[in-house]
């Protein structure tokens, strides 16, 4: 088969339910992905299998199954899924079972190795980032279904696709280009529409999963199944290019692959083609996330309606003050949504928002709730709350570390019990910063009109522990020539002014016309520490496209 079709039907636990069906259904398939898994989710898991050692996988996965596995079955596409979670074994026993009930004759397989756990004391969860060499071997072996803990979510496009065209663990630029296209399906519907900057340009009330046809060169093109919603296109597909990035070299563990040689080209309609991605060894070390719990949280929202905003918030700040002087740590932010004179109560309020965290679940939890009630005859005018704070709530911390690749004992167990070692990575390169490329030529000087940013850029960002990336790229060779020389590290810093005191690296991809903001710290001890307003800085980009400088009139 020259042709490869690999689907996706989950970008994150809790995605849209129905995909796994409409994948099956909706055209020619090969195989169909998963991604249930996130740094906030190991968390989740973590917390359900202290609860219940036989938990830790993602059961929507199971229900989904019961509804589908038999379609999968009759059309002969295999699923290869990272919903085992932190417990891949337990979830594959469970398909098991679940395909006796349904008299389905299934070959079930998993992958593990990457619960590092017991080597990190103090953490909930520690797992090693995994490559496709382990999926490959399980689907070599005759596997209709591989499950998996911790793997880069690429690795399940890159495991079906050297278990197809048998690629060895040294071709590189075909992994890159298998590493790139399953970077782009790994998140869903963000590549048919889904979180678009320029979501007007198509109908996205309901965008159709993606689908990769992948080639053995490496190419591949992007596509989703016919008379499904969304769109794809050049500015969708470089979009969740930089989804989670930071700079030209995009590190993994079977491959490194150089977003810097990526060419996208529009393939037709809802086709955009993939070429030209070149690779190189990967790092010497496996990425491991730690998730451990940070103590407790507690927050609550006070409602100011009307005149003296500030003289309210002043107030309610020194009512509060001696029940939170144990508190280790405490956030105030009053939130100006309101506005003079206005014709709804709602629009005439503010809010100020205290965030409280402690190892001690009491100080954050009574000492707070009761504090806060007692002011609700004795405070500022209009008191009142959106909710009362509760009990204090678990919290938790995200951080990465990195082993030798032999440090992981990453084994492929076939679905008839032999288990099947997977060689660690032997040509690795230290992974050093790519040199910035020369930038475009600026544009002639010409008038200029003060506008959002977002008129003539698009944007997304993300996070990735405690840091956040905001990709922008221009759509027009003339915006892109404009870009790259005015959205410097220093005018980002002024138009995003919560980015003004920290560190901020910016990397350039001429080929994607984009520019790359890696913001550290922004997000505190990740999202699972809820450390701002937007904890996962999803809406990063778009704050940054809503902003006024002065753009040139030609471009507008």
């Amino acid at each position: 088969m020259s042709t490869l079709r690999i689907g996706n039907a989950s970008g994150f636990y809790g995605d849209r339910f129905d995909a796994v069906r409409e994948m099956l259904t909706g055209g020619e398939l090969d195989v169909l992905t998963g991604d249930y898994l996130a740094e906030l989710t190991m968390l989740i898991l973590g917390r359900d299998r202290l609860k219940d050692p036989g938990a830790g996988y993602a059961r929507t996965f199971l229900r989904q199954l019961e509804d589908s596995l038999g379609l999968a079955h009759e059309r002969g596409v295999k699923l290869v899924t990272n919903a085992g979670g932190l417990n891949p074994a337990g979830l594959a026993d469970r398909v098991r079972e679940l395909a006796d009930r349904l008299g389905i004759p299934v070959r079930v397989a998993h992958v593990e190795g990457d619960d590092l756990t017991a080597q990190h004391p103090g953490s909930l969860a520690a797992h090693a980032y995994l490559g496709g060499f382990g999926i490959a071997a399980c689907l070599r072996e005759g596997a209709d279904i591989v499950v998996t803990g911790r793997v880069t979510d690429a690795a399940l496009v890159t495991g079906p696709t050297a278990a197809h065209f048998g690629w060895g663990p040294g071709e590189y630029d075909r992994l890159a280009g298998a590493v790139v296209a399953g970077h782009v399906l790994e998140c869903g519907t963000q590549a048919t529409g889904g979180n678009y900057s320029f979501f007007r340009e198509g109908d996205v009330r309901r965008p159709g999963f993606p689908l990769a046809e992948l080639h053995q060169d490496g190419t591949a093109v992007i596509t989703k199944h016919p008379g499904t919603g969304g769109f794809v296109d050049v500015g969708t597909v470089t979009a969740q290019l930089l989804y989670e990035t930071g700079g030209a070299r995009y590190a993994g563990p079977d491959v490194t692959a150089r977003l810097d040689t990526v060419r996208l080209t529009q393939d037709g309609p809802d086709r955009v083609r993939i070429d030209g991605v070149h690779g190189e060894p990967p790092p010497p070390t496996l990425k491991v996330g730690l998730n451990r719990l940070g103590g407790f949280r507690n927050e609550v929202s006070f409602v100011l309606t009307g005149l003296d905003v500030e003289a309210k918030a002043a107030l309610v700040k020194e009512q509060l003050e001696a029940a939170l002087g144990k508190v280790s740590e405490v956030r105030w932010d009053l939130v100006r949504t309101d506005r003079p004179d206005a014709d709804t109560e709602e629009i005439a309020s503010a809010l100020l928002r205290l965030v409280v965290r402690d190892p001690d679940q009491e100080v954050v939890g009574r000492t707070l709730s009761g504090a806060a009630i007692e002011l609700a005859l004795a405070s500022y005018p209009g008191f009142h709350v959106l909710a009362p704070p509760g009990k204090g709530a678990p919290y938790g911390v995200f951080e990465d570390v990195y082993v030798p690749h032999g440090a992981v004992p990453h084994v492929a167990v076939l679905h008839d019990g032999r288990r099947v070692p997977v060689a660690p990575a032997q040509d690795t390169v230290v992974l050093d910063e790519v040199p910035e490329p020369p930038l475009p030529e600026s544009l002639p000087s010409g008038p200029t009109r003060r506008a959002p940013l977002g008129l003539v850029v698009g944007a997304r960002s993300g996070d990735k522990g405690g840091n956040a990336n905001v990709g922008v790229w221009a759509r027009t060779d003339e915006a892109w020539s404009w870009l790259a020389h005015a959205l410097t590290v220093d005018r980002f810093r002024a138009l995003l002014p919560e980015t003004a005191d920290l560190p901020v690296t910016r990397h350039t991809l001429p080929g994607l016309r984009a520019l790359n903001f890696v913001v550290e710290g922004i997000l505190g001890a990740g999202v699972a520490a809820q450390h701002r307003f937007d904890p996962q800085a999803k809406a990063l980009g778009e704050w940054l496209r809503s902003r006024h400088l002065d753009i040139p009139e030609e471009l507008l």
